[in-house]
C-alpha cells in the first residue's frame, strides 16, 4: 500500500523509518521487484557503469575508482553501502554526499511510482541513486553490490565493466557454505563480452568457469594484470598498459595494492571510453580517502577504526596490525552481527589483543555483550588447551612457540581480559580510561560498531 502522508519534501527521517517497515523482510534477494519499478520509472542508465562485487575491498575499491575519475575531469556517481553514521554516505555526487532534499525527491517519485511492488530497504536505495545519477547526467557511475552479486539490486544494471574484488564463505544462508557457491553467486555481475576483472589472488574455480560459460572478457589477477614495488613505489602492469612510479595509495591495509591494481584494471579495460591520465591515477591514488577502512586517528593512545566483520577481513587487520608497531598493550572494542562468523574472527585475533571490550549491538541481528564474551572465552579456552598457538592471517609453522610476530610478545590466552559493555560508545570509553598513552585502542567487528564511536569522537564523514 502506497504511503500517501509522505512527500518530496517530508524529512529523510521519516522516509527511513517508513522504508525499514515498508517490506516483510530486511534481506529479500531477487531481480524482479526492483526491475519492474525501474520500468515503471523509465529509468535510464546512459552513463558508463563499473559494478563492484566481493567478500572483502569493495568500499576501497569503489573509492579508489572514484577518486581517479575525478582526477580525470568525469562527474562520478558513487553507490555502496552499508554507511557508517548518515545515510547520506550511501550516495555520492562527484566527490559529495548526496543532500537530504536529493534522496528524498527521489523516494517521492519512486513510491509514486511502484504501485503494488514492495521493495526492500536497499532496493529503494540503488533506485534512489540510479535515478539521481540520470538526473545529474553523471559521465561514470560506481555501484558497490550489497550480497552476493546474481540476486543484489544492483545487479539490475548491465555494467560496463565488472570487478571481483575477493571470494571468502560469508552470508552462508544466502550465498552457500563454500568458496566455489560463493564465487559463482557473485560471478553473475559479469556479463557477456564485456570486462570482468577478478582480483581474488586464487579465484575458485567456479569464477572462471561462469565468465567462460557467458562469454565474458576475464581479467585475471597475476596473468591479466599485476603489480610490483619496491618501499618507495610501485608499479601496475596490466595486458597492454604499464603505470610506473606510482606511489603507494592513501588508504592504508596490506590489500590496498591489489584493490588499487584491480580499480587500475578496470580502467585499462574501458580505455575506448575513459581517458585517465598517469597524473589522474596518482593524484586520485593519493585523495582516495575511505572512513572506517584501517582509520588511525592522530593523538594519544592511538586509535584504529576498521570495519573488519568476517575471517578473511580479520586475517587482513591481522598482518596489518603486525606491521604497526606498539611498544604497549593492544585493547579492542568489538561488535558483532549474529549472522557473521563471529568465533572465526575471534581466531584470527585474539593472539593479538591484550584486552576485549565487547559491545551489544542494537536489532534482531546485534549480538548482546553476553553473547560475544561467551564466544571469546570459548575461543581462548581452546587456544590454551592447543599449546597457546592459534592460527593467525599467517603461517605459525615458522614460529618458536609463545612467540608474537613483529609487533611484539605474544599474549597469554589466561591473562587476556574480557570486559563486557552496552554498547560500542562505552566500550570505546571503557578502553580509553584504562589505556596508558603507549597503548592502542582497535574498534572493529561491525559498520554498527564503528559507527557509533566516529560519530562520539565528531569524526563525522559529512
Amino acid at each position: 500500500m502506497l504511503n500517501h502522508s509522505l512527500t518530496a519534501t517530508s524529512s529523510l527521517e521519516q522516509w527511513l523509518t517508513y522504508l525499514e517497515t515498508l517490506h516483510p523482510t530486511e534481506i529479500d534477494l531477487g531481480l524482479d521487484r526492483i526491475k519492474q519499478v525501474a520500468k515503471n520509472l523509465a529509468l535510464q542508465t546512459p552513463f558508463v557503469t563499473i559494478t563492484v562485487a566481493g567478500t572483502n575491498g569493495k568500499g576501497s575499491t569503489c573509492t579508489i575508482l572514484d577518486a581517479i575519475l575525478r582526477a580525470a575531469g568525469y562527474k562520478t556517481g558513487l553507490y555502496t553501502s552499508p554507511h557508517l553514521v548518515h545515510y547520506n554516505e550511501r550516495i555520492q555526487l562527484n566527490g559529495e554526499l548526496a543532500t537530504d532534499a536529493q534522496i528524498t525527491q527521489q523516494f517521492f517519485r519512486i513510491e509514486q511510482a511502484r504501485g503494488d511492488v514492495s521493495l526492500s530497504y536497499f532496493e529503494f536505495a540503488t533506485l534512489a541513486a540510479l535515478l539521481m545519477f540520470e538526473q545529474e547526467k553523471v559521465d561514470v557511475a560506481i555501484l558497490e553490490v550489497g550480497l552476493g552479486g546474481r540476486l543484489d539490486a544492483v545487479n539490475m544494471v548491465d555494467a560496463d565493466c565488472a570487478i571481483l574484488t575477493s571470494v571468502d564463505i560469508d552470508h552462508i544462508a544466502y550465498l552457500g557454505d563454500s568458496r566455489d557457491a560463493v564465487g559463482w553467486e557473485k560471478a553473475h555481475v559479469f556479463r557477456p563480452g564485456r570486462p570482468a576483472i577478478c582480483a581474488d589472488p586464487m579465484p575458485p574455480e567456479s569464477v572462471a568457469r561462469y565468465a567462460n560459460e557467458i562469454g565474458a572478457d576475464l581479467w585475471l589477477f597475476g596473468k591479466d594484470f599485476n603489480y610490483s614495488g619496491d618501499s618507495q613505489q610501485w608499479a601496475y602492469g596490466g595486458r597492454e598498459q604499464r603505470r610506473a612510479g606510482l606511489a603507494y595509495p592513501s588508504l592504508r591495509g596490506v590489500n590496498q595494492l591489489l584493490n588499487a591494481s584491480a580499480a587500475l584494471a578496470a580502467l585499462e579495460a574501458l580505455r575506448l571510453k575513459l581517458v585517465i591520465s598517469a597524473q589522474a591515477v596518482r593524484s586520485g591514488l593519493n585523495r582516495a580517502s575511505i572512513p572506517g577502512r584501517l582509520q588511525i586517528l592522530p593523538g594519544e593512545p592511538a586509535v584504529i577504526l576498521d570495519v573488519a566483520h568476517n575471517p578473511h577481513a580479520a586475517g587482513a587487520l591481522a598482518q596489518n596490525l603486525d606491521q604497526m608497531p606498539c611498544t604497549g598493550r593492544t585493547f579492542a572494542v568489538l561488535g558483532m552481527l549474529n549472522d557473521k562468523d563471529a568465533a572465526g574472527v575471534l581466531r584470527l585475533l585474539i593472539d593479538r589483543i591484550d584486552s576485549w571490550y565487547v559491545a551489544g549491538l542494537p536489532g534482531p541481528r546485534g549480538l548482546s555483550s553476553r553473547e560475544l564474551a561467551a564466544l571469546l572465552n570459548g575461543v581462548k579456552k581452546m587456544g590454551a588447551v592447543q599449546g597457546n598457538t592459534l592460527p593467525s592471517a599467517e603461517s605459525d609453522a615458522d614460529r618458536k612457540p609463545g612467540v608474537r610476530p613483529a609487533a611484539g610478545k605474544r599474549v597469554n590466552y589466561f591473562e587476556t581480559t574480557v570486559i563486557e559493555c552496552e554498547n560500542p560508545v562505552q566500550a570505546y570509553e571503557q578502553a580509553l580510561t584504562d589505556a596508558q598513552p603507549n597503548d592502542r585502542i582497535l574498534v572493529f567487528g561491525s559498520f554498527a560498531t564503528v559507527g557509533p564511536v566516529l560519530k562520539h569522537l565528531g569524526r563525522d564523514p559529512r
